[in-house]
């Protein structure tokens, strides 16, 4: 019987300490982190804060954990089929951590009930069991700030009304990605590359919750019933001014412009000589092919919503491996010629597509699509000429 009554005892102990029922002191904060200088740093973070001095509680979850040391990340990545989870560290460690990236910490207390800040921590806490932690990552519809902002209208009954902030302009997924990261950057390049013109449509105003930045600045806006959602707002910490660690000598734009450079000379000379470069023509072919494989896998082999329509298979064209096989024989079939007239049309059609925006394409390779286009049209010379000689 004693045995019975001290495990009761030990039942309710752990129910008391696990539901960490909180005080009238208590607060529920949302934390904003700025950029970071990295890519997967550059569009900053979300952190829910609960704070109760008279329990020693001061602790933040935050949904921005991956695995990245588990085997078959990158691949569960490339075919958007990765798991991130709920986290939870004390929130003096995520300052500490946060001021030592230099990025600006935002927080915004929350203006809830004792019993709202409660349902939110239970929620927290039952979310961060190991075997509800997971959930299926989405860049722009389920991230790390996302989360944030569904979380909260579940726990809230769906009762928060969201406004416009003052002077919004609503922007297209890929416009508020450049926001973030510079055009003229390796990574821009690389996601206007990988993603589709799904991304080129406006956003609608909670749409641009995908972003920290919005969530902030949504946030301080929003309501519940006839109440603010935020009842104070303040900078933790500011970062402090870096100088531009951007290389411009290698920058995209410079890079592509030196290639752009080499094929136009190369091109000249073959122009003067009545001659081509076999090596080019046939370096040109198969990277392009390699590019449209890629793109064609991110399309239609992965679960990436945002890799779809990728109209950069204009000019980089996976078919071009049939034209970098035949085009280095001696008497290429005459349908070589057609294949290099349609090249020129599609990078024509991409033009079209880029002014009509219904896809918006890294400018910095404007150098490199203008060198294809004179590379294909002396090809198109030279085989004119070959065929009349013949």
């Amino acid at each position: 019987m004693n045995i019975r009554i001290l495990g009761l005892f030990l039942v309710l102990g752990f129910q008391q300490v696990f539901s960490q029922q909180l005080s009238t002191q208590a607060e529920v904060s949302v934390i904003t982190i700025g950029p970071g200088t990295s890519l997967n740093d550059a569009f900053g973070h979300n952190i829910f804060r609960i704070r109760d001095r008279a329990n020693g509680l001061d602790v933040g979850y935050d949904y921005g954990r991956f695995p990245f040391n588990e085997p078959g990340f990158y691949l569960n990545f490339a075919q958007g089929k990765l798991n991130y989870s709920i986290g939870k560290s004390k929130f003096q460690d995520l300052k500490d951590f946060y001021i030592w990236q230099n990025r600006t910490i935002t927080e915004q207390v929350l203006n809830i009930t004792l019993e709202e800040k409660q349902a939110l921590l239970n929620y927290l806490i039952t979310n961060y069991k190991p075997e509800n932690r997971d959930y299926l990552y989405d860049f722009f519809f389920d991230n790390c700030a996302t989360k944030i902002r569904d979380v909260l209208q579940v726990v809230l009954n769906n009762n928060i009304t969201f406004h416009e902030p003052e002077n919004f302009k609503p922007q297209t997924f890929r416009s508020l990605i450049r926001d973030k990261v510079p055009a003229n950057s390796w990574g821009s390049v690389g996601i206007d590359l990988a993603l589709g013109s799904v991304i080129d449509q406006q956003a609608t105003a909670e749409e641009h919750m995908f972003l920290p930045a919005y969530i902030q600045a949504f946030f301080s806006q929003a309501t519940i019933g006839d109440r603010k959602l935020v009842k104070s707002e303040e900078t933790i910490y500011q970062e402090k001014p870096n100088p531009s660690n951007l290389d411009v000598l290698w920058s995209p734009l410079v890079m592509f412009s030196i290639i752009s450079v080499i094929m136009l000379s190369i091109t000249y000379s073959d122009f003067k000589k009545l001659t081509r470069n076999k090596i080019l023509d046939a370096t040109i072919l198969i990277i392009t092919t390699l590019l449209g494989i890629l793109i064609l896998l991110l399309w239609f082999a992965t679960d990436h919503q945002a890799t779809a329509q990728n109209y950069n298979l204009l000019w980089a064209f996976p078919l071009n491996v049939v034209l970098a096989w035949h085009i280095n024989k001696t008497d290429p079939r005459p349908w070589v010629l057609k294949f290099l007239k349609f090249l020129i049309i599609m990078l024509f059609l991409m033009s079209f597509h880029w002014i009509v925006g219904i896809q918006v394409f890294a400018p910095a390779l404007i150098p490199l699509l203008v060198a294809l286009f004179i590379r294909y049209s002396y090809l198109i010379i030279y085989f004119k000429q070959r065929v009349e000689l013949n």
